[in-house]
């Protein structure tokens, strides 16, 4: 299992110009590559291969008068930025003809300076961790790291990231055992909402947060502001860079928020479940703010990942489930109901329900007949539904150097207790989801 650990960090005035060189020339390579690609495409020339490529705008390159500054950054830099547009290109290709399941890749597009996130990527071989604690990466130097928690074992890849606000990351990619948590005697089925951000099979119900509804009226003056200034002016910067910040701590709340909600409900249940949500086709109705600033799908993911990671079932409940529809105590399906309608009595068995409590149990109900039949048998299943077994993405994609014969180091041994920073990890596990749409009572 892989997981991430995101970490601060504080490059000093020589390193924030080290690291804004290894950015733009990372960005040029790629942009190189897929210019090359295009213009033979252009051409009627076949496939640049991968190998070709990287000696046509990298070893080439740096022979050249015009690309000779590539030298100045670490090799490892290039190759990785080059290694991002060949999996760009065989995400397009694989969607292109079928094998990639989901949304519509599209092809890779140009990046430019002015993207509100620069990063370069480096194997085991570009980057080391000293024993004072701090991150070596090559042609950069020693960098200042706020470390809150010890790595379980040596890394095998960084990313080091600059965001909008100019804060500096670096991710690390660890290969590590599950940590199995001891078996919960409940389970539960979660109903994801706005009202309440999510309503559990139990009762319980979470109250949404609305981050950004809170931080609205800052951000309104802010943003206000920042429209008054020059284009192209350093004032103008300097206001872009406060809108960031705000925006910035938005979604760090909200983050921190989620991943302490996520972390309960998977320690209490030992299997959770949960229905599918739409969040780009919500994203377009007259509810989209409210959709965005609730994060569902940062939540599930979340869910997904501990899940594996703890050794917990997880499943998905398709969203044409009629969880709303259907009476959890006798299994009649009383028809469709608006949205305001939040209350409701079963026509059949005469039960009050309260509309959110009563979906969650559906779904639980739902979940488990999932799990025990180990297959969609429904029929508003997808046709592809339950045939096959895929691995769950990492939240981003990382390249691992592999670590097969070396030892383990566990830990920094300078860590400081009582440090905070804040830090995401995520894992590729093997998780089926299923699409499911019938009534089945527990």
């Amino acid at each position: 299992m892989q997981l991430r650990y995101n970490f601060r960090v504080y490059p000093g005035p020589g390193q924030r110009i080290a690291l804004a060189r290894a950015f733009g020339c990372a960005r040029v390579v790629f942009n190189d590559g897929l210019r090359a690609r295009q213009e033979a495409r252009a051409a009627g020339l076949a496939y640049i291969k991968d190998t070709d490529l990287q000696k046509q705008v990298i070893t080439a390159a740096k022979r050249t008068a015009e690309r000779a500054w590539l030298g100045e950054v670490s090799s490892v830099v290039l190759v990785q930025s080059l290694r991002d547009l060949h999996t760009a290109y065989r995400n397009f290709f694989a969607s292109l003809t079928g094998r990639r399941k989901g949304p519509k890749v599209a092809p890779p597009r140009f990046k430019s300076r002015k993207d509100s996130r620069q990063s370069i990527r480096l194997t085991a071989n570009g980057f080391s961790i000293r024993p004072n604690g701090r991150l070596y990466v090559a042609k950069v130097g020693d960098l200042r790291v706020k470390w809150s928690r010890t790595l379980p074992a040596t890394p095998t890849s960084v990313t080091v990231t600059m965001d909008a606000a100019g804060r500096y990351w670096a991710s690390f990619v660890v290969d590590t055992s599950p940590d199995i948590l001891p078996e919960a005697g409940t389970d539960t089925g979660i109903d994801l909402g706005l009202n309440h951000f999510a309503v559990l099979a139990d009762g319980r119900k979470v109250d949404s947060p609305k981050f950004l509804r809170r931080a609205e009226k800052k951000l309104k003056r802010m943003q206000k502001a920042l429209s008054r200034k020059v284009k192209g002016s350093n004032n103008r910067d300097k206001a872009r860079r406060k809108v960031a910040r705000q925006h910035a701590r938005v979604a760090d709340r909200r983050r921190d928020w989620q991943h302490k909600l996520s972390t309960r409900i998977i320690r209490d249940s030992q299997a959770v479940f949960v229905e599918t949500l739409s969040a780009k086709g919500l994203g377009r109705t007259r509810l989209a703010k409210s959709v965005h600033d609730a994060g569902w799908a940062q939540f599930v993911s979340m869910l997904e990942y501990k899940a594996a990671k703890h050794g917990r079932s997880f499943a998905k409940v398709d969203r044409s489930f009629p969880s709303s529809q259907i009476c959890s105590a006798c299994g009649f399906r009383d028809g469709p109901k608006p949205l305001h309608v939040r209350e409701w009595t079963c026509q059949s068995c005469g039960t009050a329900h309260d509309r959110d409590h009563n979906a969650a149990k559906n779904v639980l109900c739902e979940g488990r007949r999932i799990v025990a039949a180990g297959r969609a048998e429904t029929l508003n299943a997808s046709p592809s539904a339950g045939k096959t077994r895929a691995l769950a993405p990492a939240q981003r994609v990382e390249a691992g150097s592999p670590r097969d014969g070396q030892p383990t180091v566990a830990g920094i041994p300078v860590l400081q207790d009582g440090e905070h920073v804040n830090h995401v990890v995520s894992s590729r596990a093997l998780i089926g989801s299923r699409r499911d749409g019938t009534a089945s009572r527990c």
